[in-house]
């Protein structure tokens, strides 16, 4: 990789302060999906480097959970100003291991940031609580602690941010971390490693592992030194997560799969609509958990918006991230590329009509031409599953109470978006939709500022806001007595 600063390339875990590789020597290949080229070499860590990483993590959380809260936000704060110092460097290496365009990585380097700040200054606001006695000799004091030693798991598909807004709250309430990233994308949360160290994270309290998902994750979730369980991933794997979580009772925190809701009603800004669903459909070339999976038009608008959000996504420039002018970068795996082509051909199987893309790009590889399929029904596969790809299916609504039951119809919760200009629709639509979060009026939600999670099966708890530190804090009661002669 050509890097400003070099040594934000690490191509070993770390452990306990130190670079290591894995016990047995044996390592995985990282490729670039946009083009195949080798990016380099990760430790294949497995059991040992994971009990390794624990017992070191162990030893830091017992010295950081005693140390005060202006100096965990003093480390929190550096951590933010050397990301921001990095972030060119930071977001090309996301896009040449994750592949997408540059200008969004330059924004999740901004966003992952974001969440050392706020929690920097949340850290000096873990409050507790005095209780009216209810005996005149007694005085009840709640206090809140930290839950312990945290394990993190999180996805390729936002490798700073969602490390980020894993670590940001368990260092800021005195936690440590051990951490798995996607085998994918190592090598971001190894330079965010790299940096807490210059951040002036003591040794043990970060501890970033590499290698075989399935026996450290084993490791996390059986071990009793670990307390606590947080995930970013698909449902399936966060349902076995929590599993193996129940046998220690860990507290576990996991935010799932979604298949997004986009709902435009006749009454709304239709360039306004077309330009939210774009952004809420697209970004990362589909492959976000809140990507708009479903777009619901009402029928006296259905053509009109069709054809305008068409026209726009045809005009969508597909390439290599790196490029300024990329915004679709390529699909993250061969299986990725078999969803896709698999859920537009149950669609045009069932009637459905391809407006625009359809097809893999004539980049060829893992690239994939952005799609808008029209005519979609409820009988589809695409309608079911959520396809994480840049495919637009749009479906057809006569009236406010059904499409709020057809966005309703399915097992996940995550977040939902529609479009109106009517007042009193506004507060009926957000509070009937089984979400944990709705954007009204607009494709983009996420911020450090406000509780990131679903509902159903697609999460438990709450990332970034002041709830976000909720999830790392044990809350304690304490009865006094004998306070009077």
């Amino acid at each position: 990789m050509d890097l400003m600063n070099k040594n934000l390339l690490k191509d070993t875990s770390y452990v306990d302060g130190e670079w290591i590789d894995a016990n047995d020597g044996s390592c995985s290949e990282i490729l670039n999906p946009a083009t195949s080229e080798s990016l380099g070499f990760v430790p294949n860590c497995g059991s040992a480097e994971t009990i390794a990483a624990i017992e070191a993590a162990t030893r830091a959380q017992s010295i950081w959970s005693k140390t005060d809260a202006k100096e965990r936000s003093s480390v929190l704060k550096n951590l933010h100003r050397l990301m921001l110092e990095n972030q060119e460097d930071l977001a090309k290496i996301i896009t040449l291991e994750g592949g997408k365009p540059i200008s969004e990585s330059i924004g999740e380097i901004a966003y992952a940031a974001s969440f050392f700040e706020w929690f920097s200054e949340e850290a000096k606001r873990v409050y507790g609580d005095v209780i009216p006695a209810h005996q005149h000799d007694r005085r009840t004091l709640v206090i809140k602690q930290p839950i312990g030693v945290v394990g993190c798991i999180t996805p390729w598909n936002f490798p700073s941010a969602m490390l980020a807004r894993k670590i940001a709250p368990a260092i800021a309430v005195g936690c440590s971390v051990v951490a798995k990233p996607a085998p994918e994308t190592p090598f971001s949360a190894l330079a965010l490693a790299y940096l807490s160290e210059l951040a002036g994270f003591p040794k043990g309290l970060l501890n970033i592992l590499t290698g075989d998902a399935e026996r450290i994750g084993a490791v996390l979730t059986e071990n009793k030194d670990i307390r606590k369980i947080t995930f970013t991933g698909s449902t399936s794997v966060g349902k076995l997560l929590l599993k193996q979580s129940a046998e220690s009772v860990k507290k576990v925190s996991l935010e799932l799969g979604g298949h997004a809701p986009f709902i435009v009603f006749e009454d709304a800004d239709l360039d306004a609509a077309v330009d939210g669903a774009l952004i809420a459909k697209y970004r990362n070339s589909g492959q976000t958990c809140v990507c708009a999976n479903r777009i619901y038009v009402q029928s006296g608008i259905y053509d009109a918006f069709c054809e305008r959000f068409t026209e726009k996504t045809s005009g969508l420039v597909v390439g290599n991230g790196l490029e300024e002018k990329t915004q679709q970068g390529p699909l993250i795996s061969n299986n990725a590329m078999r969803k896709v082509s698999l859920h537009i051909d149950d669609a045009k199987n069932k009637g459905a009509t391809v407006a625009t893309g359809g097809n893999p790009h004539n980049l060829g590889g893992l690239f994939f031409e952005p799609t808008v399929l029209t005519g979609v029904t409820d009988d589809m596969l695409i309608a079911k599953e959520e396809t994480f790809g840049p495919v637009a299916p749009i479906f057809s609504f006569e009236n406010e109470q059904e499409v709020v039951k057809r966005a309703n119809d399915t097992p996940f919760g995550l977040a939902a978006y529609f479009y109106t200009s009517d007042l009193g629709k506004s507060w009926r639509v957000s509070e009937q939709l089984d979400y944990g979060m709705v954007g009204l009026n607009t494709g983009i939600i996420s911020t450090e500022m406000a509780p990131f999670g679903g509902i159903k099966e697609s999460g438990i708890g709450r990332e970034g806001s002041k709830y976000g530190v909720d999830d790392y804090l044990e809350m304690k009661y304490i009865s006094i007595a004998g306070i009077e002669e």
